[in-house]
């Protein structure tokens, strides 16, 4: 995924504008600047980019969820549905607030299932939280249908898929809200950062002032500022935003690189006839920041992958076995592993996880490989990786 496998002259350029005034803060300073704003420039080419009215910058992709679900109300006993294929900032995320993450199954495509959606919902049911992960997305179509029929909030977090499109829709427009991450290893980057989206006038007010410990922005004295609701700080610096500035103005050449390697590789693993891709649903792209596939079960799983490591073919992953995507490994959220005390309506609300069994889920995720895109092999390295892939996993089938 990361853009910063191309850091180049324009990232510079954007940094040193920030260094030349001396202004890291994104808010006040006005007459120190130079005219250089970083963080409002970079959230007017999110707008085109997503095709979204308004964009909140924040400090993380985690941030991003947590302002996103607050600034629509979620709080205290809220359950928000999720999936149990995602980043552990999912849970955390709506943990913050006081809120219950209801896990349920996904499906081929390695998003929610829209059948275990409708089964988890309850009277205290207040938000889906779709997570697009590895580049593409669950089926939208059925999720937005659902979410309607209950009177339910859509958040999508679309951290991992940034470049993908449903409909003719970039990820992260297609629900109420849109949530992104610019971290260190995602397809562009601020080092640091991260994004609310969304068409909601009001949603994007209250997360313009709840990320900002409940400043108002109105005017050009910040200490004159009124504070209409608390708030927190999940601010993005200036030096944050001056990088993503610039790698945003690049993701159309970042995107066309992952396309390019993307389909080499599925190309040659096609033509195995064991390899079953990922379902990418009807009117559906996808960023290509993973290739995502299945072989038949765990066993035959676990062998490619160890024959991946050793034949020099890195950045694979099975989730089945890693601590940090997926429920069978989330010993901390299960035994509530936490510095302080959790509340009742948390603590009670996630005693589910003592018994609950999630099959469906562990059928896709033990026969998953998914491969990170990288950006910087040359089309000549990808072949011959694309060529050693299909070669180690038929050594095992």
């Amino acid at each position: 995924m990361p853009g910063f496998e191309l850091f180049g002259e324009l990232e510079k350029q954007e940094v040193n504008d920030v260094l030349d005034n001396g202004v890291l803060m994104r808010y006040g300073f006005d007459g120190m600047r130079k005219g250089h704003w970083k963080a409002k420039a970079l959230e007017s080419e999110l707008q085109n980019t997503f095709q979204s009215k308004h964009v909140q910058l924040v400090s993380s992709g985690t941030a991003a969820v947590s302002v996103a679900l607050g600034s629509a109300g979620v709080g205290a006993g809220d359950e928000v549905i999720m999936p149990t294929f995602t980043f552990v900032a999912s849970f955390e995320a709506i943990m913050m607030l006081g809120a219950i993450p209801v896990l349920a199954d996904i499906d081929d495509t390695l998003g929610l299932n829209p059948e275990a959606v409708e089964a988890a919902i309850t009277p205290k049911t207040k938000a889906i939280m779709v997570v697009q992960m590895c580049g593409s997305m669950a089926n939208m179509d059925a999720l937005k249908a659902i979410a309607e029929k209950h009177n339910l909030l859509l958040v999508e977090d679309a951290c991992q898929a940034i470049g993908g499109t449903f409909n003719g829709q970039p990820l992260g427009s297609v629900g109420d809200l849109g949530c992104f991450s610019f971290d260190f290893v995602k397809t562009i980057t601020c080092g640091e950062g991260g994004a609310v989206i969304t068409n909601n006038e009001k949603y994007y007010t209250n997360a313009n002032h709840y990320s900002d410990h409940g400043h108002d922005h109105v005017g050009s004295d910040r200490g004159a500022e009124t504070h209409p609701f608390l708030g927190y700080n999940f601010r993005i610096s200036e030096l944050h935003a001056a990088v993503g500035l610039a790698q945003v103005k690049r993701l159309p050449e970042f995107l066309d690189i992952q396309r390019r390697n993307f389909n080499i590789i599925r190309e040659a693993l096609s033509t195995i006839p064991e390899v079953v891709f990922r379902t990418v649903p009807e009117g559906g792209v996808e960023s290509c920041a993973f290739l995502n596939f299945f072989l038949p079960d765990l066993e035959t799983s676990r062998k490619v992958i160890e024959a991946f490591k050793n034949g020099g073919v890195d950045a694979c992953w099975n989730y089945f076995d890693n601590n940090w995507h997926y429920i069978r490994k989330w010993d901390h959220l299960k035994n509530l592993k936490s510095l302080f005390p959790i509340s009742k309506e948390v603590k009670e609300g996630l005693e589910y996880l003592q018994t609950r069994t999630f099959e469906k889920s562990d059928h896709y995720i033990s026969r998953n490989i998914s491969c990170l895109i990288k950006l910087s092999w040359t089309e000549e390295e990808v072949k011959q990786r694309a060529n050693k892939m299909a070669e180690l996993i038929k050594s095992v089938l």
